[in-house]
């Protein structure tokens, strides 16, 4: 895949669209009801500075957490939203995050800290500036994702590190375009440092045993999925040959 056809499945992504548009509406609500140009300021970069922590509480401790699956009321959201992208790490449709999770979780995140430094115009900014970092965490994980070699040297460390959250080990390696706290909290990691590899990194512990006791995702997948997600048409393959 080359850059150019990279940025054009990217924007073709409905959810990329509606941050686009979303993040125009915030701006001009930034506009109408102004603040200082230093609260302003300060608005967008609370919101930029804490996205990658906010980002890495939610990645570990939501999406990777062991509670979702086990509610009917919300086994479909963490189906959608992790699980399935775990299981087929590469398939488009599935990278980007629901808009019904995402929305709600940036505005979360951004608006308080915004309003309270300078009110409606803030919040506004601070939702916009959101968004924006939202669309470029995207483009980062379409690269770490899809089948294009970065030349940047960071980027194709981001690549390495993300692969192996998703193939090796997923335990550690949450960020996506900033590996911070995951340092601070120690969960960063290179696959030297792990030779072994988890035997759970496609499933999320969600596991066949699992399953019998928490049988919604189950249900909604048509099964518990053990196999590599590359072996799987293989697999599929040598089934219909058997057969």
């Amino acid at each position: 895949m080359t850059l150019r056809e990279l940025v054009v499945a990217y924007f073709q992504y409905y959810a990329i669209q509606a941050y686009l548009l979303f993040a125009a509406a915030a701006t001009y609500v930034a506009i109408v009801y102004p603040t200082t140009p230093l609260r302003a300021l300060a608005s967008v970069a609370v919101a930029v500075v804490f996205y990658p922590l906010a980002w890495y509480v939610i990645h570990r401790y939501v999406l990777h957490g062991q509670w979702m699956f086990k509610s009917p009321l919300t086994a479909r959201t963490w189906k959608r939203i992790h699980y399935d992208h775990h299981q087929d790490p590469n398939h488009l449709e599935i990278l980007f995050g629901a808009l019904y999770t995402t929305l709600p979780t940036i505005a979360l995140v951004s608006i308080p800290f915004g309003y309270a430094i300078g009110g409606v115009g803030g919040a506004a900014a601070a939702f916009a500036a959101g968004l924006l970092t939202t669309c470029v965490y995207e483009f980062a994980h379409c690269i770490q994702h899809l089948s294009y070699k970065p030349k940047n040297k960071l980027l194709a460390e981001m690549k390495s590190r993300h692969m192996a959250h998703h193939f090796h080990d997923e335990t550690g390696n949450f960020g996506i375009t900033s590996f911070v706290w995951d340092k601070a909290f120690g969960t960063l990691y290179d696959r030297p440092e792990r030779p072994k590899k988890s035997p759970t990194v496609f499933n999320l512990g969600y596991t066949p045993e699992v399953s019998q006791t928490y049988p919604w995702v189950a249900k909604m997948s048509g099964g518990v999925e053990t196999s590599h997600p590359r072996r799987r048409g293989e697999d599929d393959a040598n089934d219909r040959k058997a057969a």
